[in-house]
């Protein structure tokens, strides 16, 4: 892969990050990416080692666990706050990624992180695929 096509993935991939909340899907990733879709997604698994989708939920999922350990939102708001339409959808890959269901995570008491920074606990709890929470 050269490097322009890496920068344009980057590209692709920091707005996922930004626009984490808003309706993204390949075809739109593909565009930003000056790619045709097929061809995007293969280059991000390539450079990435995901799927462009599972590397939107990642990040959403990171981003509603935040959401979640502050308790004020219930299950169904964090899955809509974090752009998810599919309570569904987002609860079947929070607990695939977490290792347990979004309303037992937010249930559990999470006292124990509030004395680590945020950039800290950001590394430690970061969703990944198979490793439980």
């Amino acid at each position: 892969m050269n490097r322009e096509d890496l920068v344009r993935l980057r590209q692709a991939r920091d707005r996922m990050d930004r626009e984490y909340t808003e309706p993204l899907d390949v075809a739109a990733l593909a565009t930003t990416a000056l790619m045709s879709p097929g061809h995007f997604q293969r280059s991000f698994r390539e450079a990435y080692g995901e799927t462009p989708y599972g590397y939107l939920m990642t990040r959403r999922v990171e981003r509603a666990k935040v959401l979640l350990r502050r308790g004020d939102l219930s299950v169904t708001e964090v899955c809509m706050a974090v752009g998810c339409s599919s309570l569904g959808s987002f609860s079947s890959r929070f607990t695939e990624l977490v290792g347990e269901t979004p309303s037992a995570y937010r249930a559990r008491s999470h006292d124990e992180s509030a004395v680590i920074p945020p950039c800290v606990a950001r590394t430690f709890t970061r969703p990944v695929r198979g490793r439980r929470a």
